[in-house]
């Protein structure tokens, strides 16, 4: 009987804090509890006329994209954007949802996507200087993009720059990996350190650093040190794998000259992940 009353209790409470709420927070509740069929309910009924329209969109945008419906959520986002184009997050992940469809679909079509993901992420960080998101996808599309398509790597910098004054940790770990591109390993080292500094528990900077020492050859007992921490820890969305971990450990043993180790950090990341090239190429390496 307690148990009843208890259970009715708590169903009683919920129903009086939803009436409390607006759609469009109960929407976002639900969101954040990945309730997806309930927000697309609970946002059904608002029409254009309704001031909450963009914020509907937005968060039907939120649940296209997470179903993987990178088009419908890019059209989602647009409406919202439609009706106001004044929020940062709106073209924030309208940028992501072109990125994801571009990387699903065939090059000529990524091509043609790639400045539509450029110009949404730059007027995200416009319209929000404390958007760190939509900075940290700036820097990757600067360094990844060719000259022609708008890549650069003195914007990347210029944006690195710009996030070390709002997350020191992130800006520091963003500069790391412009630099490790460029090769300068032993500045991106140090840069990766200095992120380690502010956030000791940053697992993406401890894997950078050990990437580092992997692709140089330098700092191999501290690169080591770090890979072997990175996988003691669930990678999250975005995060490298641990296959990636255990290819780059397997690296850093082939350099300190044990092939039996390196052979068998090799086979275990092809085992989780057998696209790895680097692997396959490591492997045969120390196969022979």
């Amino acid at each position: 009987m307690n148990k009843i009353i208890q259970m009715g209790c708590a169903f009683l409470v919920l129903t009086i804090s939803a009436f409390g709420q607006t759609k469009i927070e109960q929407a976002k509740t639900s969101f954040e509890q990945r309730k997806y069929d309930r927000v697309k309910n609970i946002l059904a009924s608002i029409d254009k006329e309704d001031p909450a329209f963009a914020d509907a969109q937005y968060y039907l945008g939120r649940v296209a994209y997470e179903e993987k419906e990178y088009e419908e959520a890019a059209d989602l986002f647009n409406e919202a954007i439609d009706t106001n184009d004044k929020v940062a997050d709106y073209h924030h992940w309208l940028g992501n949802a072109y990125r994801n469809r571009a990387l699903v679909s065939n090059p000529l079509t990524g091509a043609m996507l790639a400045p539509k993901i450029r110009k949404a992420w730059e007027k995200a960080a416009t319209l929000d200087d404390k958007n760190i998101d939509a900075r940290i996808s700036l820097v990757g599309y600067y360094t990844e993009a060719p000259g022609f398509m708008g890549g650069s790597i003195d914007k990347a910098k210029d944006i690195a720059n710009q996030l070390i004054k709002l997350s020191p940790a992130i800006g520091h770990r963003e500069m790391g990996e412009i630099f490790m591109l460029e090769k300068n390993y032993e500045k991106a080292l140090l840069l990766f350190e200095e992120s380690l500094k502010e956030n000791p528990e940053g697992y993406v900077s401890i894997y950078q650093v050990g990437k580092a020492s992997a692709l140089s050859g330098q700092r191999l007992e501290r690169g080591e040190e770090c890979l072997k921490k990175y996988l003691t820890h669930t990678p999250q969305t975005g995060e490298p794998s641990h296959a990636g971990a255990n290819m780059r450990l397997a690296q850093i043993k082939e350099k300190m000259g044990n092939k039996v180790e390196a052979k068998r950090l090799y086979e275990i990341a092809l085992r989780s992940d057998g696209r790895l090239k680097e692997a396959k190429e490591g492997l045969e390496r120390v196969s022979k």
